[in-house]
Formats: C-alpha cells, structure tokens, sequence
C-alpha cells in the first residue's frame, strides 16, 4: 500500500531529537516491517541507522541515508562462538574477509559472539576468545573496524551463552588489548543476569562500544510497564561521554509498531 502510503505522509513528519544520544535500531524487531518500510520509519522519527544488517541490504539503508550502526555476517551463530577453537579457522576467515566490506562501504562496527560454554569453564572459555580474536585485531585496526562481542543473558534467553557477565567482557577485552575489540553492553541482558545496570556502566565505559534497549521483563516495550529507569540509564550513558549508538532491541507487543518505536525513542532522547 505504497509503504503504508509513506507513513501517512511522514506521520507528522521528523521528531525533533535532543542530540545528545545517537539512536538506532535492531531490524530483526520489525521484521512485519519490509526493510524499506524500516528505512523510511527510522528516517521520519529520526533514527541515524539500523543494527544487524549485513552486506547484501546495505544498499537500501545506503538509499535512505542510514548507517549500518551494527553489522553482521561474519558470525557463524549465537551458540558456535570464539570460545571454542574448533570455531576459529571459520569465524577467522569470516572475519578477514568482512572487516575489509565493512570499511569499504564506510561502517565501523562488527558484532561478534563468544558462544556457548559447551563444558569449558570461564578461564579456558576467556583464553579460547583472545587467542581466535587476536589473529583478526591486526586487520580490525587497519581498516579502523572495531570487532564487538555482545553480552547476553543465560538465565532465560540464551542457556550456556559464555559472555554473561561484564566483569568476565572487560577481561576479555583487556587481554585483547586492542582499541578496536570493544563490548555490546545489552542493557536487557545485563539487568536480567546481574542487574546493578548504571553503576556497571560507569565502571565499565571504556570498553562499551554499543548498547541495545529491551524492557525487563519480557523484552518489549521500555515503558512504564516494565522496571528499568530508562531516561536514568541514558542520563549516565551521557555522563561517560560516549559518541557510539544505543539501538532499541525490544519487541514490539503492540498492534501499532511503529508508534511504540517512536516513544521508546522518546523515551531515550534525554
């Protein structure tokens, strides 16, 4: 229907955004959503990009002027990650041939995955990620890709998932000791497995690339039926500085979509 007849001219046109959070958004979310149709939602609220999107629809978010802000591609899956090494001679050339793409079409960002623990225990699980992550920082650093390994809960959503706490990340990312190996602090997943979100974020910063936003519990929307503080939590995003993205990750319960991406935005427009 000519892309819901252009979202009824616009829905209103652009939102005005304060500037002070750079906000994208998780496709795999809106999936009712044709990509354009995302595009072109994304473009009226106000939206710099849109996260995990690979190589082959780069060129529709090119058409609309949005970022890829998380790409993906490289990895084999959630559960088949760094940690195991019989892993690496795939996800190493997944990665060396990627790394270049993403530059070339002016990205910087590329997500990466530890995998499930599968029996190894946090130590070896740690070691297994620096030693396959490492071939592939060389390249990372040449082209000024940064690799961003994303933490995720293992209580409900991903059973065995290795990178589950951010204290065990930053370790990781401290024995990669690269500036381009950074984290995906997913705010959902966190406040799930370990909760204390804002001082975690103060503490940890540094080596936070990107955030994803869901509503705990049940990841949908990040409004006042669920227990984060999200304009708080933003507030301390701010306060650290940080230049990256914060992506919404939620799905979407609501029959009118787009209207709960639109106040989920302004939600987090601080």
């Amino acid at each position: 229907m000519l892309l819901f007849t252009f979202f009824s001219t616009m829905n209103k046109l652009s939102q005005t955004l304060k500037g002070n959070i750079n906000h994208s958004v998780c496709r795999w979310c809106f999936n009712s959503l044709s990509l354009d149709e995302l595009c072109i939602l994304a473009k009226e609220i106000g939206i710099k990009g849109i996260d995990l999107v690979g190589p082959k629809d780069w060129s529709i978010l090119q058409k609309y002027g949005l970022e890829s802000t998380m790409c993906n591609g490289a990895e084999i899956s959630l559960e088949e990650g760094w940690n195991n090494k019989s892993f690496h001679p795939t996800l190493i050339k997944n990665y060396l041939d990627m790394i270049p793409l993403v530059a070339k079409t002016g990205y910087s960002n590329l997500i990466c995955f530890s995998g499930n623990r599968k029996g190894l225990d946090d130590e070896m699980g740690l070691n297994n990620c620096a030693e396959g992550l490492s071939q592939i920082m060389h390249l990372a650093e040449k082209y000024n890709v940064c690799i961003i390994m994303e933490l995720l809960n293992s209580k409900i959503d991903h059973p065995d998932y290795q990178c589950d706490r951010t204290k065990w990340a930053v370790r990781l990312a401290k024995k990669i000791d690269s500036p381009n190996f950074k984290l995906l602090y997913d705010i959902y997943h966190m406040q799930v497995d370990e909760g204390d979100v804002i001082r975690t974020i103060q503490e940890s910063h540094e080596f936070i690339a990107h955030y994803h936003t869901a509503g705990v519990p049940g990841r949908h929307e990040i409004d006042d039926s669920q227990e984060l503080n999200y304009p708080a939590i933003m507030r301390a995003i701010h306060a650290t500085g940080f230049k990256g993205f914060v992506a919404q990750e939620f799905i979407p319960l609501q029959t009118d979509k787009a209207a709960s991406l639109r106040a989920a935005i302004s939600i987090c427009d601080i």
